[in-house]
C-alpha cells in the first residue's frame, strides 16, 4: 500500500475561484480518488494563500483588516471547490500559526548554514502611499518597445522582462504618484549553494521536459533569491529582523506542510513525520507551468536546507483557454466558478477536463461543441443511456428483478470490462486521463451494442426471463463501468450505486465483484440530462455583463464628489413611492428577496437535546469548511435517525441566535405543525451549499 500525501498550488485571496484553478483542483482530485478507490492511504491537502502586498491594499479597500478579508475569501474558495465535488482532506490558511513555525525554522536552518545573505538594494518608494512598490504596483512605458501602460515585471506587448527601475515614467498603481529610487536592506536566500542537489533531484522530481526547461537556469548558474520584504507588508515578520517581513513566495509552499500538520496534529499527530522527516510517505505536488521555477528549484532548496523531505514528483499541466481564446474578463471568458454552477453541471467540467488531460504541459481548450458534446454524447447518450434503458425502460416490467446468475455471453462482456479495467488504471496513476477516458467510452459502447443485439425490449414479449438474463448481464458490466467512472463523476456514481441498491460502494479493489442473485434494483431517477448550447452562451453573457459592471463602478467612485448627490435625488423619488405600495400589499422587491439566502443543506447528524420537549439539535452541512449547528422544533414528526442523509432547504444568513443550549446558525424550511410538520427536501440531486433560485 503506497502513502501519498498530495497538494495543489494554493489559490491567492484576493479573488474569486475561476474555471483555470479548476484545472489543477478537478485533475488533482481526481487522482486522489483514484488512488484511494485502490486501497492506497493518500490525503490532499491545500490552502488559501493569504499573505503579500496585493491583500493587504485590497483589504484596506475593503474596509477590512487582511484577517478579515482573507476569511471571508477562505470560506469562498471552500465553497466553490466543494460545488465541483473537491474532496480536501484539509483546506486552511498560509496565515496560521503552523506555517509561521515552519517558516521561521527552515530560515533559521538556512542561516545556521550560511545561505542567507544581506544586501543593499535599489527599489521603488512611493512617498505617498509610504511603501517600497512590489513589480506589479508600478506601471510605467515599456524600456523596449516603448508601449505605455505596462507592469514593472514585463511588458505585455512585446514579452520583454526588465526590472521595475527600467520603466520609463513609473507610477504607483495604488496612488498615481511617481515614486523615487530609495536603498533598503534585503535578505537573500543564496540559491547557488543547492545547484548540484538540485540537479540530482530534478532527474526524479520532475518530467524530462520539465527538467529540459530548467536545465536553462541552472546552465547560467543560480542568482540569490530575495526572501525579504519590507513593512507595511502584510505576512509573517523576519526573526531579528526591524520591520522585515517573509516574501509571500517563502511561507505560500510551506503552506503544503502546514495544511498537513494541522490534519495530522486532530488526528495523529506522528503521522505527518512519515511525510516530511522519515520519508516513508511520498509527496506529490500539482502545479499550472507558470510556477514551476518557485515549485522545482525554490522549494526543494528550501526543504533541504530545514533538513524535511522532498517531492517525490512535482506534476505540471497547461493553461485553459476558453472557445481558442485566452481568459479575458471583458470577454466574458474568465469564468467564474460560482458562475459556472449557476448554469450548469458541475460534473460536466470535470468529465471534460479528463477527457482533455494528459502528464504533459498541453493547453486545453474549452470550446462550446466539443464541451456540450462530451457530456451529452457520452455520459448521457452512451452512458447513462445503459441504466436509463435497462432499469427504466424493462426491468419493472420484471419486477425489478435480476436472474440468478450471469450467462456465459455476460462473463465474457464482464471479462472484457475488466480487461480494460487494467488499462484505466494505469492511466489513472500516469497522469493519462484523456487515455482512460477512451477506454471507458470503449467499454460503454461493447455494453450497448451487448444490449442492442439482444433487443431485450422485443424479447420480453415472447420471453420475459430471457429478456431478464440479459438486463442481468449488462448491469453486471454497468457495474464496472461505474467503478472506472467513480473517481472522475464521483456524485453519478453515486446515484448508479443507489440505483443498482449496492450494499457497499465500488472501488477498484471490488470491480470484479457479481451483483446478488435475484438483486432487487431500486426504481430508477435520472442521473444526468442533456445541456443546451444556450446555457454555455448564457454563462459568457453573465460574465461578459459583470465584467462590464465592475468598470463603471470604478469610475462612479472617482466621480461620486461632483455628481452624487444630483443623482440621488432624482432617482429616489418614484421609488419611494412604489415602497409604500409595496408595504401596503405586501408585496416584496426583487431585492427584498435577494437578502434571503436559501440553500440546500444536508443533515450529516441529528439527537435529541436533554432538557427540551421540541427541539433536536442538527448537524448541517451547507457547503461550507465546517457543518453548522441548528437547533429545530421538529422532534414532534422525526426521529434523529430519520433524519440523517436527508437533503433539505435552510436559511442560511440568519444571524446566528444564541440558545439555552448553545448557537442556532440557520433555520430549516418546513410547513405545518407539530406531528403533521414537513420538511422540505430535495426532488432530484442537490449538493450542500446550493442556492435555491
Amino acid at each position: 500500500m503506497r502513502k501519498l500525501l498530495v497538494t495543489s498550488a494554493l489559490p491567492y485571496a484576493n479573488g474569486p475561484i475561476h474555471l483555470g484553478h479548476l484545472v489543477e483542483t478537478i485533475q488533482t482530485d481526481i487522482w486522489v480518488r483514484f488512488q484511494k478507490l485502490c486501497g492506497h492511504e493518500a490525503y490532499y491537502f491545500c490552502a488559501d494563500d493569504t499573505h503579500g502586498t496585493p491583500i493587504m491594499i485590497a483589504a484596506k479597500k475593503a474596509g477590512k483588516t487582511p484577517e478579515e478579508f482573507t476569511a471571508e475569501i477562505q470560506k469562498q474558495h471552500y465553497r466553490d471547490f466543494n460545488g465541483f465535488f473537491i474532496n480536501f482532506d484539509n483546506y486552511y490558511t498560509t496565515n496560521a500559526p503552523e506555517n509561521r513555525e515552519f517558516s521561521e525554522l527552515i530560515y533559521e536552518a538556512a542561516k545556521k548554514k550560511g545561505n542567507i545573505a544581506r544586501k543593499t538594494i535599489r527599489q521603488l518608494y512611493s512617498e505617498v502611499d509610504g511603501m517600497f512598490l512590489p513589480d506589479r504596483f508600478v506601471k510605467g512605458t515599456c524600456p523596449k518597445c516603448k508601449s505605455p501602460e505596462q507592469y514593472g515585471d514585463s511588458c505585455e506587448v512585446c514579452g520583454s522582462t526588465y526590472s521595475p527601475t527600467d520603466l520609463i515614467d513609473p507610477k504607483s498603481t495604488v496612488s498615481g504618484d511617481t515614486p523615487v529610487l530609495k536603498e533598503t536592506d534585503h535578505l537573500f536566500f543564496k540559491l547557488g549553494d543547492y545547484q548540484k542537489f538540485l540537479e540530482t533531484w530534478l532527474g526524479k522530481g520532475v518530467s524530462p521536459g520539465i527538467k529540459r526547461k530548467l536545465d536553462e537556469w541552472l546552465t547560467d548558474g543560480l542568482r540569490d533569491w530575495d526572501i525579504s520584504r519590507d513593512a507595511p507588508y502584510f505576512g509573517f515578520a523576519i526573526p531579528g529582523e526591524k520591520d522585515k517581513f517573509f516574501y509571500v513566495w517563502l511561507d505560500a509552499p510551506i503552506g503544503y506542510m502546514a495544511s498537513s500538520r494541522n490534519f495530522f496534529n486532530q488526528n495523529d499527530p506522528s503521522r505527518w513525520d512519515e511525510f516530511w522527516k522519515d520519508g516513508s510517505g511520498e509527496i506529490h505536488h500539482f502545479i499550472g507551468k507558470d510556477i514551476v521555477y518557485f515549485h522545482t528549484l525554490f522549494w526543494p532548496a528550501l526543504l533541504e536546507a530545514g533538513g524535511f523531505q522532498k517531492p517525490a514528483r512535482v506534476h505540471v499541466h497547461g493553461f485553459l483557454t476558453v472557445n481558442g481564446e485566452k481568459m479575458s474578463k471583458s470577454r466574458g471568458t474568465l469564468v467564474r466558478a460560482e458562475n459556472y454552477l449557476k448554469h450548469m453541471e458541475p460534473e460536466a467540467l470535470r468529465y471534460f477536463y479528463a477527457s482533455k488531460l494528459g502528464p504533459g504541459l498541453d493547453d486545453l481548450d474549452l470550446s462550446r461543441d466539443d464541451f456540450l458534446s462530451r457530456w451529452n454524447a457520452d455520459i448521457v447518450g452512451n452512458i447513462t443511456n445503459i441504466y436509463s434503458r435497462l432499469c427504466g425502460g424493462i426491468l419493472p416490467k420484471l419486477g425489478s428483478t435480476l436472474s440468478k446468475s450471469i450467462s456465459k455471453e455476460g462473463t465474457a462482456l464482464k471479462k472484457e470490462g475488466m480487461a480494460a479495467a487494467d488499462k484505466v488504471k494505469q492511466h489513472f496513476d500516469t497522469l493519462e486521463y484523456a487515455k482512460a477516458i477512451k477506454e471507458i467510452s470503449a467499454f460503454a459502447d461493447s455494453i450497448n451494442r451487448f444490449v442492442a443485439s439482444k433487443e431485450p425490449w422485443k424479447t420480453i414479449k415472447t420471453n420475459p426471463e430471457e429478456a431478464r438474463q440479459v438486463v442481468t448481464d449488462a448491469l453486471n458490466s454497468a457495474r464496472i463501468l461505474a467503478g472506472l467512472l467513480k473517481p472522475v463523476v464521483p456524485s453519478f456514481v453515486r446515484g448508479v450505486e443507489n440505483l443498482l441498491n449496492l450494499k457497499e460502494e465500488i472501488t477498484f479493489q471490488n470491480l470484479d465483484q457479481k451483483l446478488p442473485s435475484e438483486h432487487i434494483i431500486h426504481p430508477y431517477r435520472n442521473l444526468a440530462g442533456r445541456m443546451d448550447e444556450k446555457v454555455f452562451d448564457a454563462m459568457l453573457e453573465e460574465e461578459a455583463r459583470l465584467a462590464a459592471a465592475e468598470k463603471p463602478a470604478a469610475s462612479a467612485e472617482k466621480t461620486a464628489p461632483e455628481t452624487g448627490a444630483k443623482s440621488q435625488s432624482k432617482a429616489s423619488e418614484k421609488p419611494a413611492e412604489k415602497a409604500g405600495d409595496q408595504a401596503k400589499s405586501g408585496l416584496i422587491s426583487i431585492e427584498d428577496l435577494e437578502k434571503v439566502e436559501l440553500r440546500a443543506g444536508r443533515i450529516l447528524h441529528a439527537e435529541l437535546v436533554e432538557g427540551a420537549d421540541k427541539l433536536l439539535r442538527v448537524e448541517l452541512d451547507v457547503g461550507e469548511a465546517e457543518p453548522r449547528q441548528v437547533f429545530a422544533g421538529i422532534r414532534a414528526a422525526y426521529k434523529p435517525e430519520d433524519l440523517t442523509g436527508l437533503t433539505v432547504a435552510c436559511v442560511a444568513n440568519l444571524i446566528p441566535r444564541k440558545m439555552k443550549f448553545g448557537i442556532s446558525s440557520a433555520m430549516l424550511l418546513a410547513s405545518g405543525k407539530d406531528a403533521e410538520l414537513t420538511l422540505y427536501t430535495a426532488h432530484r440531486q442537490a449538493k450542500p451549499g446550493d442556492r435555491l433560485k
